[in-house]
């Protein structure tokens, strides 16, 4: 798993053109059963790393915290590298702190197990019941206190999916949220729908990740510059 790297210092202007501190959150989270078996899910963490990198090349301080991904730390970028979502909640509350912005890429898994187990369980072949709880939502839990702060939030869908990330921005009270599907998850090249702050939707053209995650930045450069 990456290391953490040396934050850089920075001062804290929320316009476009002079530094932002932007918080990531990229990658899965895995949710343990016993000392061994996990649940997960397939993302591989390359949307946010790509926006990380995005957002260090523009010259902005940016906060990446990371689920287990196969993927080298983006250089001027501290990585927090975490594993479940309680981690990743804690770390990004920590950034959430005093930065401008927000963008949430990371595919957190939804439930976990109300008990993990600090042996790994034997094969039973009759069978097994988990008992599942549901998971912290990091990006509503940080919306409800965003004050002046801009949030971007993603939604996974594969039907309806336009009206599901309507109500996702809402309960997640984001600025804008941008609904891509099953295709983009360990894809080179992406398309992705973007519904903005004032409810209107807009078709991005697929491209490649880095590049889509170039009009990512560049989007929240000039929502931080509106406030």
């Amino acid at each position: 798993m990456a290391k953490r790297r040396p934050q850089r210092a920075s001062t804290r202007p929320s316009r476009a053109g002079n530094p932002l501190h932007i918080l990531i959150t990229a990658g899965p989270t895995r949710e343990y059963i016993d000392a061994i078996r996990f649940i997960s899910n397939p993302s591989s963490g390359r949307m946010g790393y790509a926006i990380a990198t995005a957002a260090a090349a523009r010259g902005h301080r940016v906060t990446l915290v990371s689920g287990p991904v196969a993927l080298p730390p983006p250089q001027r970028v501290e990585t927090i590298p975490v594993e479940t979502g309680r981690e990743m909640a804690a770390a990004a509350r920590r950034a959430f702190r005093d930065a401008d912005a927000a963008i949430f890429t990371a595919a957190v898994c939804d439930y976990r197990p109300a008990r993990r187990d600090r042996h790994k369980l034997p094969k039973d072949p009759d069978g097994v019941t988990i008992e599942m709880t549901t998971t912290e939502d990091i990006a509503a839990s940080l919306g409800r206190r965003k004050g002046q702060r801009v949030t971007l939030a993603f939604a996974l869908e594969d039907r309806n999916g336009r009206e599901k990330a309507e109500r996702k921005r809402m309960a997640k009270h984001a600025d804008a949220i941008l609904l891509n599907g099953p295709a983009n998850l360990n894809a080179d090249r992406a398309a992705f729908e973007f519904l903005d702050a004032e409810g209107h939707w807009h078709t991005w053209p697929s491209g490649t990740k880095q590049r889509i995650a170039e009009r990512i930045i560049r989007t929240v450069e000039k929502m931080c510059a509106s406030r």
